[in-house]
């Protein structure tokens, strides 16, 4: 009768071990939404095939504080390193991902943190690796932050 009234009890709640199990899962998708895949963090890329078609002058570009041409917004703004020109980002008002999909002009960098993105590749590309990216980067941190970009080694 004892092993009855256990095994009855036992079948309406679920075992300690299961509920111990949902709750380890939950603070390792809690971990993984913080620090894994989902939080952002991308490596950026060391290579692109659209290097190309970059600006043949990027020493020369819009100060960092430049307005969308299109829209006037004062934030989140790209330049587009095929054409200088400045455009809003998909948070804003998408200027340049329309851009892109108008110009085929794949390789932007965000004033907000200067990263380079291309859209062809739909990745970031490491500006201080890539010797193609590295004028237009030192440039750019250079009218940001009135300094010189410190700079890593592979």
């Amino acid at each position: 009768m004892a092993n009855k009234a256990a095994s009855s009890s036992s079948s309406s709640a679920p075992p300690t071990d299961q509920h111990d199990e949902t709750e380890r899962e939950q603070q390792e998708d809690e971990w993984l939404e913080l620090y894994g895949a989902e939080s952002g963090w991308v490596e950026a890329r060391t290579h692109c095939d659209h290097l190309a078609s970059l600006s043949s002058d990027l020493v020369h570009i819009p100060a960092p504080n430049a307005h969308c041409n299109r829209c006037e917004h004062p934030d989140e703004n790209w330049l587009c390193l095929c054409c200088k020109e400045v455009l809003c980002s998909r948070f804003v008002n998408k200027h340049m991902l329309h851009h892109f999909h108008q110009a085929n002009h794949s390789l932007a960098l965000s004033y907000s943190d200067l990263s380079v993105w291309c859209f062809c590749c739909d990745a970031y590309l490491d500006a201080q690796l890539i010797p193609q990216l590295r004028p237009v980067y030192e440039t750019a941190y250079l009218l940001k932050f009135g300094e010189s970009p410190p700079f890593r080694s592979a």
